[in-house]
């Protein structure tokens, strides 16, 4: 096929090559060396035309840089005949001045001898004699004054006038300047347009005479083609045949590659398919095994008794600003839930914990995920629940969430009830609540009639190494009304003002404390459990927060319990045998929570701005610390015959085996948060 081509290529260069020689017999034949040292002559010939062009520009430019020399001369021919005249004007007016100025000299000088003899003969006459001794004498003095002003008149006219004769020695010197230059000029001009005529005058004889030579040799090289295309002929009708022959052959080609490429298409098609399929079939088996692997995994962390770590990313807001400090830092995993991804200074860190949310999760999106762990609470166990992230990271919003869209404390509550209200029939429950702050390291009761009233932390006296908080007050609530009062209520009192960072900052770590007794009404088996949500302030950095004087002082206060925190969870990390939970009223609250007999859960808030990176990186890594931590299987608080019986029964949720007796947990743990000013409404403590 490839000679064939290259075949019939030669054929229609040959016929195309005997078309124009029998189109122009007498032309020159394509490919002839004569006939391209013609056109390389001919370039010559244009090459020379076009530098005769240009020095025809040149000589067009010459002529006007001589004519704007001769204007420029004629212009200073001007100028030096104004000055001149100016000049003679000038010396005209100073030989007048000089003139006069004699005049007034010799007159002076004459009248000189008079007025100093009547100078000596006033001296011994009368008074008046005196009198116009002295004007003759002031009227000398003036005349003198005057005499010597005109002659330093007379000094500056001379300069003036030797100067003139200087300057009109420099514009004529430079007049000669010009005229010699502009000689030179048009004479270097004559000689190159002559030189150029001559050049001119010459390439063309001898292009000419090249020429003639080439174009002999062309017309001799013409005859002998002529002859070489006779012997062409039969060549020519040979590779005809062929042609015609492969063009037979040819025609019928395209319908064997088309069944062909339907047949491939077909197979290709297929295997796509097949492949899709196994691909497919992978991936479902792949996120199976992915969902199964974290069943696993919390069931371990369920085991053994860890902090389990959830993060919820709120969205970007207008209080963020715009620019390049408010774009999202934030991505996560499209196939795995418990993988978020931070840009951080240009590299990304990734951080693996047991959930993230993204900013378009509800509310009920995030309480689904705690909401095993609140039922849990009326089976006997100890929950806690806490809020932890740098101001303005959305925690209250998290917590207690708004009127129309309420957060975890509310629906925990709401969900208590439900699942009292189904089990009414075999058990009795009772449910209080209880609310406290932690404000600059005091502990305030939020439902008391003194809120401003500091409480302590004690140890329960019947020596069980219980905590419990002496005065704090407890509410038994049995509706949901009754909860929105004891939240109003609590609303009143918390803690919280404007900053740079967020315009309602919680200054104090608000709890939330309630507690859930039941009885078995068959067995007489009661049980008690404890809900502790807690929402702590954010951590804050005083140059972004603009926090001055009582701000700064809660700032200082805030920032100081969250290090101690940071202690205690690096103290359980390393299995340490002592842990700081007295450094703080925080942690000191947080003790029964963080001991090892409770299921606790963290709800790490994280800004998503490029501004809060150093913010969200240090919140992701405390995270993954406290998620490293076991605290072991949580205790279910259980007992026969009345509330103060000492017989506890206790099974571990897992093993449901004995344990031995632990120390119950008596110390809040939790809270909400919101802006005062709301009106406290009068609320009976249960007795």
């Amino acid at each position: 096929m490839v000679e064939n081509e290259r075949l019939r290529q030669e054929m229609r260069r040959c016929e195309a090559e005997l078309q124009e020689l029998r189109a122009k017999p007498l032309g020159p034949c394509p490919g002839c060396e004569h006939s391209q040292e013609s056109a390389q002559l001919r370039d010559k010939l244009s090459q020379l035309q076009l530098e005769m062009a240009e020095s025809k520009g040149m000589l067009s430019e010459l002529n006007l840089e001589v004519q704007q020399k001769t204007d420029r001369l004629a212009e200073v021919e001007l100028r030096l005949k104004d000055c001149l005249a100016e000049k003679a004007q000038e010396e005209e007016r100073l030989s007048r001045r000089l003139r006069d100025s004699h005049e007034t000299i010799a007159s002076l000088r004459a009248q000189s001898p008079p007025v100093k003899y009547v100078i000596k003969t006033v001296e011994v006459e009368s008074p008046k004699t005196k009198q116009a001794l002295s004007e003759s004498q002031a009227r000398n003095q003036h005349l003198q004054e005057q005499v010597a002003m005109q002659r330093q008149v007379l000094k500056e006219m001379e300069q003036q006038l030797q100067s003139s004769h200087q300057l009109t020695a420099r514009l004529r010197a430079q007049i000669a300047m010009y005229e010699s230059e502009l000689e030179r000029a048009h004479g270097q001009m004559l000689e190159e347009m002559q030189s150029l005529e001559e050049d001119k005058n010459r390439a063309i004889e001898e292009a000419f005479a090249r020429a003639q030579v080439e174009m002999k040799a062309v017309h001799e090289n013409l005859a002998g083609v002529r002859t070489n295309l006779l012997t062409l002929q039969p060549a020519l009708r040979t590779l005809t045949n062929d042609y015609n022959g492969l063009k037979r052959q040819v025609r019928g080609f395209p319908l064997l590659l088309q069944e062909a490429l339907r047949s491939v298409k077909a197979e290709i098609g297929q295997a796509i398919e097949e492949v899709n399929s196994n691909n497919q079939e992978l991936l479902r088996k792949y996120r199976r095994e992915l969902q199964l692997r974290k069943k696993c995994h919390n069931e371990l962390v369920r085991l053994k008794g860890n902090i389990r770590v959830i993060a919820r990313v709120r969205p970007v807001t207008k209080e963020d600003g715009e620019g390049p400090e408010a774009t999202n830092a934030v991505t996560f995993d499209a196939d795995d839930d418990s993988i978020i991804h931070l840009l951080h200074k240009g590299k990304p860190v990734s951080f693996e914990l047991d959930k993230v949310f993204s900013p378009h999760a509800s509310q009920q999106d995030v309480f689904q995920e705690v909401q095993a762990l609140i039922t849990s609470c009326i089976d006997g166990f100890n929950v806690c629940i806490f809020a932890y992230g740098q101001t303005g990271a959305g925690k209250t919003y998290t917590m207690e969430g708004t009127p129309e869209n309420p957060g975890i404390n509310q629906r925990a509550l709401q969900l208590l009830f439900s699942e009292v209200q189904e089990k009414a029939s075999d058990w009795e429950y009772t449910i209080t609540v209880s609310a406290a702050e932690i404000y600059n390291e005091v502990l305030r009761d939020l439902l008391g009639k003194e809120p401003q009233e500091k409480l302590e932390i004690r140890l329960c006296p019947d020596g069980s190494g219980q905590l419990y908080v002496p005065g704090l007050t407890e509410f038994q609530v049995q509706s949901v009304d009754d909860i929105n009062k004891v939240f109003e209520f609590g609303h009143t009192n918390r803690t919280t003002e404007f900053t740079n960072l967020n315009e309602h900052s919680s200054r104090s770590h608000a709890l939330l404390i309630v507690t859930v007794r039941g009885v078995d009404c068959s067995t007489g088996l009661r049980t008690t459990g404890k809900l502790n949500l807690v929402d702590l302030a954010g951590s804050e950095r005083v140059g972004k927060s603009g926090a001055e004087g009582s701000r700064l002082r809660e700032a200082q206060h805030i920032n100081k319990s969250l290090s101690a925190l940071g202690d205690v969870i690096a103290a359980l990390r390393s299995r340490q045998g002592h842990v700081p939970f007295r450094n703080s009223k925080l942690t000191y609250l947080l003790q029964d929570s963080l001991s090892g007999d409770s299921k606790t859960l963290m709800v790490v808030q994280v800004s998503p701005v490029e501004k809060n990176t150093s913010e969200t990186l240090y919140s992701l890594k405390f995270a993954e610390r406290v998620r490293s931590v076991e605290l072991g299987p949580g205790l279910r608080r259980a007992e026969l015959g009345s509330w103060s019986s000492q017989e506890h029964l206790e099974w571990e949720p897992a093993c449901q085996m004995p344990q031995p007796s632990a120390r119950a947990h008596s110390a809040p743990s939790s809270g909400t948060s919101s802006r005062p000013g709301s009106i406290r409404r009068k609320l009976q403590p249960s007795a």
